[in-house]
């Protein structure tokens, strides 16, 4: 049975780990991967495939994760730069809790993206998140995030950012 206090942790870290990733502060946001992490954005919007036969536009493990931030703090992600401008708004959270004590949070999102590198274009990224966390030394961390976009089957600009 989930508590009033476990749904307020795990939707506080849902608020933070969005706000992280939409102010570009990557090392705190890697901070809240476990070392056994998969961050996963099947190219398919039910996400009913397998990332080891079907495309994906992305599925990193954690050393994977960990060069995605360094490309995104190098500078050489011209795709990126200057960076574009992002906020996502969460909602319908829904929180299962395992017999093991970890989380199961599905929750939709809306991520609002000003691309300010070439023709300043406000895109709109709109899908369900389900992220697997867990507590860790007092604290939740992630394990496992999919991103289920609405659009995933379609032709998409660049996915250079944390979606």
């Amino acid at each position: 049975m989930l508590s009033d206090t476990e749904y307020r942790a795990v939707e506080a870290f849902l608020y933070a780990e969005a706000r992280l990733a939409d102010e570009a502060r990557y090392a705190e946001w890697e901070a809240l991967w476990e070392d056994d992490a998969i961050y996963w954005v099947p190219a398919h919007p039910s996400g009913d495939t397998d990332p080891r036969r079907q495309m994906s536009h992305i599925y990193d493990n954690r050393s994977r994760i960990a060069t995605r931030i360094k490309l995104l703090q190098s500078g050489y992600r011209y795709s990126q730069e200057p960076a574009s401008f992002m906020r996502r708004l969460i909602s319908n959270i829904e929180i299962e809790k395992t017999d093991t004590g970890e989380f199961v949070v599905g929750s939709n999102f809306l991520l609002l993206e000003l691309s300010v590198q070439a023709r300043h274009d406000l895109r709109q990224w709109g899908g369900r998140t389900i992220h697997k966390l867990r507590w860790v030394d007092g604290r939740l961390k992630m394990f496992w995030k999919q991103v289920l976009l609405v659009n995933a089957a379609e032709p998409l600009p660049n996915l250079t950012f944390l979606i």
